[in-house]
């Protein structure tokens, strides 16, 4: 029986080689961006995440909620994306007290 990487593997014929390219002079070093929810993109990193039923149900009917505000489908990793864009921002603005780390202190959950 074929393996994942078998089923999954690239069917499309391989990409010219691309030229090489001189370096571009460094630019003065920027602060990284913030992290914004991303929206409908190809996302290339993947993470897996336990969630109880009552969580998963709400998240169901948050995302039916935002579907009957912005009148279009609206997946649960869109609106996971975007709550935790803004818990970073929240995190980044107000550090220890943000909501955040108030949630994670006052929760039961082994450290």
């Amino acid at each position: 029986m074929p393996g994942a990487d078998e089923l999954f593997r690239s069917t499309a014929a391989p990409a010219a080689p691309e030229p090489e390219v001189a370096p571009a002079p460094a630019a003065p070093a920027d602060p990284p961006a913030k992290p914004a929810a991303s929206g409908r993109v190809k996302h290339d990193e993947k993470i897996t995440v336990y969630v109880t039923a009552e969580e998963l149900l709400a998240l169901e009917q948050a995302r039916l909620a935002v579907r009957a505000v912005v009148g279009r489908n609206v997946d649960r990793g869109r609106i996971v994306r975007a709550a935790l864009a803004a818990s970073l921002e929240d995190l980044e603005a107000r550090g220890g007290e943000s909501d955040l780390v108030r949630r994670i202190e006052g929760s039961s959950e082994p450290r």
